[in-house]
């Protein structure tokens, strides 16, 4: 096994860290001259949330600071710059400075998109704190926990899939011992090296899916846990990679496993108390009418927000009606939510919403935007979600779903472009971003109809 990527660094593995605050751009340089780093990532995302850099030497930090570091526009998935447009700023966020601990002599710096000095539109980062300061003009601070699962995984000589480990073969293998075990030297590795920046791993564990993991992580403002989510996946990514592995945030790599989820766990927050929790409510939810409200936004727009939080072709194999190998999809089908049901699209974990939609490939930054824009208008308009439903949705028939008035969500990703692109509440809120995401993710749809599987060779290629 190669060396602990920490070592360098002056805490000892798995302790949480306090992240560093800087009152200057010259304390900054000092700190990190201190911990050896040599160069900055200058790091953002483009429209599907995947992240992007530039290694700047330390001592042009200032200039990521001020004027940015420039990228071709075009160049970037999602921007909404064309060839002979201006370049793309990525303007650095000095607060969100932090070594990389996996890549002795590297840090990283959030940015976001300017263009001709102002942040850029199209720019998700951009759209998030947008739809931050509606909530703010209210005195209120969105808070989640992110619960991302992934799929640990090994490569065969022949360029297929199979979970890293070859022994984790059981039919249900949630919290098994062995294939936690197993594997412990990756998941190891990846918890120190995020505690060593001040993300607090708190717990870690093996999902339902042969090779599948999750590690959960302190919720926070919802900016930084979008922040700490991009951070999440490079290090798990390059980690997984040191060990000759492909950690995947795919959202169903396999047909007959569960998938990959991001849930997201839901709080609004005055700097004094949780205004989601009310322990006199009488659903005995210990929700507050503020919580309702939100929630009866987030029912109300739920197609819409599925193309955002479930965004690709792959992810409605995740959200489908029906079972998998384990006995069940751990994924959302119905627009519902109830008492602790994980059938539901929201459970209600007592004084918070888990939004259970979202899934391993989408963007943070624009799935949190979307939220709080659905959310807000519950509130504004008083929406109410309607009584729980506390039984397993799963084994309800048609008939009872339809009776009980509880919609299904859209199977595919062309129905759920369809709802995104008719709800207008969505989409002003999103602005410009959500026009080039209609754009590019209809392009994907297409492309995927389009495609001939190997499944359609070997039923058709002889049968006529």
């Amino acid at each position: 096994m190669k060396s602990d990527p920490t070592a360098h660094l002056v805490h000892p593995p798995g302790e949480l860290v306090s992240p560093p605050r800087f009152e200057s751009v010259e304390q900054a340089q000092d700190y990190l001259r201190a911990q050896g780093v040599s160069y900055v990532l200058a790091q953002f995302v483009d429209i599907h949330g995947v992240a992007k850099a530039k290694s700047v030497p330390v001592a042009h930090l200032p200039t990521v600071l001020c004027a940015g570091a420039g990228f071709a526009g075009f160049a970037i998935w999602g921007v909404g710059i064309e060839p002979h447009g201006p370049d793309f700023m990525a303007v650095g966020d000095l607060a969100t400075l932090s070594v990389v601990p996996w890549q002795p002599g590297l840090a990283r710096i959030v940015c976001e998109g300017h263009v001709k000095g102002q942040p850029w539109a199209y720019d998700s980062r951009v759209t998030l704190k947008q739809q931050v300061a509606r909530l703010a003009e209210r005195g209120y601070t969105l808070f989640t926990g992110l619960e991302p699962e992934f799929s640990l995984l090994r490569r065969d000589e022949h360029g297929g899939i199979a979970p890293c480990d070859p022994t984790d073969t059981l039919a249900k293998p949630c919290y098994d011992y062995k294939g936690l075990s197993r594997t412990r030297a990756f998941l190891e590795r990846l918890s120190n090296v995020l505690r060593a920046t001040g993300i607090d791993v708190y717990q870690i564990d093996h999902e339902d899916a042969n090779g599948q993991f999750e590690l959960n992580f302190t919720y926070d403002n919802c900016l930084t846990s979008a922040d700490h989510f991009v951070f999440f996946k490079m290090a798990a990514s390059e980690i997984a990679n040191e060990f000759g592995l492909v950690c995947s945030f795919m959202p169903k790599p396999f047909a007959n496993r569960p998938g990959n989820g991001m849930h997201m766990h839901l709080s609004i927050g005055d700097g004094q108390r949780n205004l989601f929790e009310d322990k006199s409510d009488v659903r005995g939810l210990e929700l507050s009418q503020l919580a309702y409200h939100f929630l009866g936004g987030l029912l109300a727009h739920a197609p819409a927000l599925t193309a955002l939080c479930a965004p690709t072709v792959n992810s409605y194999k995740r959200l489908v009606v029906g079972r998998s190998l384990t006995g069940a999809t751990w994924a959302p089908a119905y627009i519902s939510y109830g008492d602790n049901n994980r059938s539901s699209m929201i459970r209600i974990p007592k004084g918070r919403l888990e939004l259970r939609l979202p899934d391993g490939a989408a963007n943070p930054y624009l799935a949190t935007a979307a939220v709080i824009a659905a959310g807000l208008d519950g509130i504004d308009r008083q929406l109410d979600p309607g009584a729980p439903r506390n039984a397993n949705l799963y084994e309800w028939s048609e008939s009872q779903l339809s009776e009980a008035g509880i919609g299904l969500l859209p199977q595919n990703l062309g129905a759920a472009l369809d709802k995104l692109e008719v709800d207008s509440v969505i989409c002003d809120a999103l602005g410009p971003v959500a026009t080039e995401f209609l754009k590019l993710k209809r392009m994907e749809w297409l492309e995927y109809q389009r495609h001939v599987s190997e499944w359609e060779i070997k039923q058709y290629l002889e049968f006529f």
